[in-house]
């Protein structure tokens, strides 16, 4: 059974996915490289949560006990007792490999190790291990506390076990899980980056403007966002790793980065996290 979660990332998804599993009752235990870096995740949960508490959605007597069930640290080996440990940091194979070795060693044995990469083959992180029959992907979207939403990923050498444990602890945290098989970008992002990858090729073409491809999809296919806000938020750089891993499995001619996407990563133009992208969000 899983009660104490561990998070290794202390971004935005590493922080979401640690307020999810914390208000669903979880103790969590959320791992960054600096101390100070861990320390400021969890103050920047407690404004997140009290924002909440003064918008009526949650009592304090809960914001309370859900920042009482977190603790942050910089030690991999404060993650010893957890049951299950989620990695979340930057989406590069070798970085995600070398972490995993790590924790093989400083977890204790019988937890499962979970990838929340959102493309990168999990299979190549899991056989690092040696548990890779407790190894899966389960993949949160951004912003996780809102996105209702995991992808379950089963690499070939996961336990039946595993998984059921793995999609147990997403409904518990009030999420829909889906069981998909470990293929780059598995459902939602194999289907989703030609369509954002498309409409980057539709502006460098001059088929139509930023604003007016934006504002057809929202009004053509009640999209909440068009597809180039919707990279801008993802981050341009993020969305060029995941269509890169998509062409290097697939070498479907849709995956084929446009030189436009590639050229603005070059300039630093990431979308919103940079304060330029497609928008600009320094104004």
């Amino acid at each position: 059974m899983i009660k104490r979660v561990g998070i290794c990332g202390s971004g935005i998804m590493g922080s979401g996915i640690a307020e999810v599993a914390a208000k669903a009752g979880f103790d969590v235990v959320l791992r960054s490289r600096h101390q100070a870096t861990a320390d400021a995740t969890i103050a920047g949960l407690e404004k997140s949560l009290q924002r909440q508490v003064d918008k009526g959605r949650l009592s304090e007597e809960d914001r309370d006990a859900v920042l009482g069930r977190v603790s942050g640290t910089e030690r991999i080996a404060d993650l010893a007792d957890c049951d299950l440990v989620i990695e979340s940091v930057v989406e590069d194979l070798a970085t995600k490999k070398a972490l995993f070795l790590e924790l093989d060693h400083a977890v204790k044995a019988g937890a499962i190790l979970a990838t929340n990469t959102s493309t990168l083959p999990v299979i190549e992180m899991a056989v690092e291990t040696g548990r890779a029959d407790r190894f899966c992907g389960i993949h949160f979207f951004n912003p996780a506390p809102a996105m209702s939403l995991v992808e379950v990923v089963r690499p070939l050498t996961a336990s039946d076990e595993t998984i059921a444990q793995a999609k147990q602890f997403a409904a518990d945290c009030g999420k829909n899980p889906v069981e998909v098989a470990d293929r780059a970008g598995f459902i939602v992002n194999a289907l989703l980056f030609p369509y954002l990858n498309n409409a980057v090729r539709m502006l460098e073409n001059g088929t139509a403007s930023r604003d007016d491809i934006d504002t057809a999809m929202k009004g053509g296919c009640n999209f909440p966002m068009g597809p180039l806000a919707l990279l801008d938020l993802v981050g341009l750089d993020t969305s060029l790793a995941i269509l890169d891993a998509l062409y290097d499995e697939f070498r479907d001619p849709n995956y084929s980065t446009v030189p436009l996407l590639r050229r603005m990563v070059s300039a630093g133009h990431l979308g919103r996290k940079s304060g330029r992208g497609f928008y600009d969000y320094q104004r």
